[in-house]
């Protein structure tokens, strides 16, 4: 074989010599036989040196890297059949996940408790993140269900946290998806009883939707808390039925990449009379409607005109976890805790908000006092 250099002339001399000692066919005739004697082992590029006849050069010669020699060989998949698999792996998720999301958007109005009263109040939370949640936010929220007894309570994503299933890195020694699952069901069945007669709506927050995609697809993780809560589905672990609760969600899980996780998250609201609207990301403000989001953990207001409500305020509500955490402590400091009381005219349309911020040691709900005790102090400083 001629050696031709950059510029298509041959080489002379000694670098013209140098080819390799053993074919293209032989190269791989080795590295099969060595595959074949040691099925145990990891065929890795050391250890086929230190197995082989043939020398580094050799096989870089015909193949370039380890890895292409691999794929000559027929030992790993071609890109094609990387990307064929790949593919198909997709395409066979997301049969899965159609079915889920066939009986998932059903679970918006089982338990619609209509009222036809004209002035109806709204109370409304996010974020509470499950073991996470501050527990003096917790006692003043399900009081004020109980003394407000609202039309609905809206429960505006993230109620679970569940890092089991979350995109921060997490340490596996602290999972325990038992004691996050008991932690909403003591929540819902506590605002159940404080305000028997609301309609209690949960919206599908990222961490839900993660949870929804996992149980879908039966990852390892799923399994394990599955076989701990034996024959437990989708709804009965929500616990939608147990606590008359529905569960808004638009978003498709056919979803791969974090672009299109979060656009189809970000479908996910409740709309009460066309008059308000609730959604988990802020991006809800931009639908021009009064209302409230949550996710970022931090309070803040937009005030505007709209000539149908007039005057309107939008709020980005702060939420129920407790006010840093493991995985982003630089924020938790910035976070804030808070819900919201909504007012609700349903003939003129007009809404009165009353955002109550319970961040710090003391807070005022229509004129109760309640102050922080001990064991909710210490359990902020755990």
């Amino acid at each position: 074989m001629e050696r031709l250099d950059l510029f298509g002339n041959p080489i002379e001399g000694k670098a013209a010599t140098r080819q390799p000692s053993v074919s293209k066919e032989e190269c791989i005739e080795e590295i099969l036989r060595i595959a074949e004697e040691h099925p145990d082992r990891t065929l890795s590029r050391n250890f086929f040196r230190v197995e082989s006849f043939i020398t580094e050069y050799d096989w870089t010669f015909w193949f370039g890297t380890f890895p292409e020699f691999k794929k000559a060989a027929g030992l790993s998949p071609t890109r094609f059949e990387t990307k064929e698999n790949r593919d198909t792996a997709v395409h066979a998720s997301k049969d899965i996940l159609t079915a889920l999301e066939a009986d998932r958007l059903s679970w918006s109005n089982t338990y619609d408790r209509p009222s036809d009263e004209r002035f109806q109040d709204i109370l409304v939370c996010s974020d509470t993140h499950d073991v996470s949640c501050d527990p003096f936010f917790r006692r003043i929220f399900v009081d004020t269900a109980e003394r407000v007894n609202p039309k609905k309570i809206v429960l505006n994503g993230d109620i679970f946290d569940l890092p089991e299933f979350s995109k921060f890195e997490n340490d596996p020694r602290n999972y325990n998806v038992i004691e996050r699952y008991q932690w909403v069901q003591d929540f819902l069945r506590d605002l159940r009883e404080a305000s028997p007669d609301s309609e209690i709506i949960m919206i599908e927050g990222n961490h839900e939707y993660r949870v929804c995609r996992s149980f879908a697809e039966a990852t390892p993780s799923t399994k394990t808390w599955l076989s701990d809560i034996h024959g437990f589905d989708m709804r009965k672990w929500l616990g939608l039925d147990k606590w008359e609760v529905n569960y808004h969600a638009r978003g498709s899980l056919k979803a791969f990449n974090v672009r299109d996780i979060k656009k189809e998250i970000t479908k996910n609201f409740y709309c009460f009379n066309n008059q308000l609207l609730f959604h988990h990301f802020p991006e809800g403000r931009k639908r021009g409607m009064p209302g409230a989001s949550g996710h970022l953990h931090k309070h803040d207001m937009w005030a505007s005109y709209h000539h149908l409500y007039g005057p309107v305020e939008w709020h980005q509500m702060g939420g129920g976890h407790i006010r840093f955490n493991d995985y982003q402590q630089s924020m938790g400091e910035q976070w804030g805790n808070g819900f919201l009381i909504c007012h609700a005219d349903t003939k003129t349309l007009h809404t009165q908000m009353n955002y109550i911020d319970c961040s710090n040691e003391h807070c005022v709900v229509d004129g109760k006092y309640y102050l922080r005790n001990e064991a909710e102090k210490n359990f902020c400083l755990q």
